[in-house]
């Protein structure tokens, strides 16, 4: 893989930008409530000084129609170096659109944190082929904005992670998990979501201990971005470890294995090192997709390449957060993952 250029540290005074690049939610109404929670957290718990950009409480329909503001906030927000980081409020499906305004130019002299999971994956590639790091973590309206209160662990991840330049380190698996579904009603903000007992990393194979540079994103996103300027080189997968999730919409089995028998036929799972999968929401084919996943290894004679699943990142809270491009290690003798530099300057 290709190196990537590392953002700065964020630190407490810092300025983060706010921005919409897919869905435009954040600024509708009858949810700027959550949003504002969201931004009292980032201000309370990280100290940050926190700023909308031109377009971001524009609104869903004013969003939608203007792929070329969102790419214009994002490269504002990129430029201006009095911002030291941008958070997306929240994914969606088309933030692709935004990719005929996209400078890159732009991106690679101005290295800062964008963090952002879902449809951010389209805006974390834009960044990987600026050729600059990117953090896939947790967005405002989902993780900074929960009911009640930010998960502890969600916290840790974002503190070890985007506040130190220290090595992140072995990453333990969250106590406990949720997806449930609340509507974001006011009404409902001083209600917590069940959480449940969570059962830790599986092995799904594999064996040794193996290194490699993180490449991924939503499965979704990630397959739907083929054939895009943006899509990674075959060359970017050598050495690396893959990071996969899959969305709310809960693809069948079938995409699954479809969609990983892709890496196969174009030379991609003979150039990875290892391959993480993140907890699907409600666990909804679980066990299918792990059935599916070590078949497809099977047809390409990759029967042994490590697979860790049910790992906290994506469609299910809590989270960690991923670096594009840093270096991590996964042991399947003892089912661990660490990201064994730092993700930041």
């Amino acid at each position: 893989m290709k190196e990537l250029k590392k953002p700065n540290k964020l630190n407490r005074g810092d300025k983060v930008a706010l921005v919409s690049l897919s869905w435009g939610g954040a600024g509708d109404k009858e949810i700027l409530w959550r949003y504002n929670q969201g931004k009292e957290r980032l201000e309370n718990i990280f100290g940050l000084e926190v700023v909308e950009m031109e377009n971001t409480l524009k609104g869903t329909e004013y969003v939608y129609n203007h792929p070329e503001k969102r790419a214009e906030d994002l490269m504002n927000a990129f430029q201006d170096k009095t911002i030291k980081g941008i958070i997306a409020c929240i994914g969606g499906i088309e933030s692709i659109r935004m990719l005929p305004y996209i400078d890159f130019d732009i991106i690679n002299k101005n290295p800062k944190v964008f963090m952002g999971y879902s449809d951010s994956t389209t805006t974390h590639l834009l960044c990987f082929k600026a050729g600059i790091s990117s953090i896939y973590g947790p967005t405002l309206l989902v993780d900074f904005a929960e009911n009640i209160s930010m998960h502890p662990y969600t916290i840790e991840h974002i503190e070890k992670t985007l506040f130190s330049n220290n090595p992140v380190g072995q990453i333990l698996a969250a106590p406990e998990w949720t997806s449930e579904y609340l509507p974001w009603l006011e009404e409902n903000k001083n209600r917590k979501r069940m959480y449940n007992i969570n059962a830790g990393y599986e092995l799904v194979q594999g064996e040794g201990i193996v290194k490699g540079r993180l490449i991924g994103g939503c499965m979704e996103v990630f397959d739907m971005l083929r054939g895009t300027e943006i899509f990674p080189n075959i060359e970017d997968f050598d050495d690396s470890i893959l990071f996969l999730e899959t969305s709310e919409e809960k693809p069948p089995v079938w995409f699954v294995e479809c969609g990983l028998r892709n890496y196969g036929i174009t030379g991609a799972l003979d150039r990875i090192s290892g391959i993480i999968w993140g907890k699907p929401q409600d666990e909804e084919n679980y066990n299918e997709y792990n059935i599916v996943i070590k078949k497809v290894m099977k047809e390409f004679g990759k029967e042994h390449l490590p697979i860790i699943c049910n790992m906290n990142f994506g469609h299910t809270e809590p989270k960690i957060c991923i670096p594009y491009g840093a270096l991590a290690e996964i042991n399947c003798n003892d089912v661990t993952f660490s990201i064994i530099e730092s993700a930041v300057n």
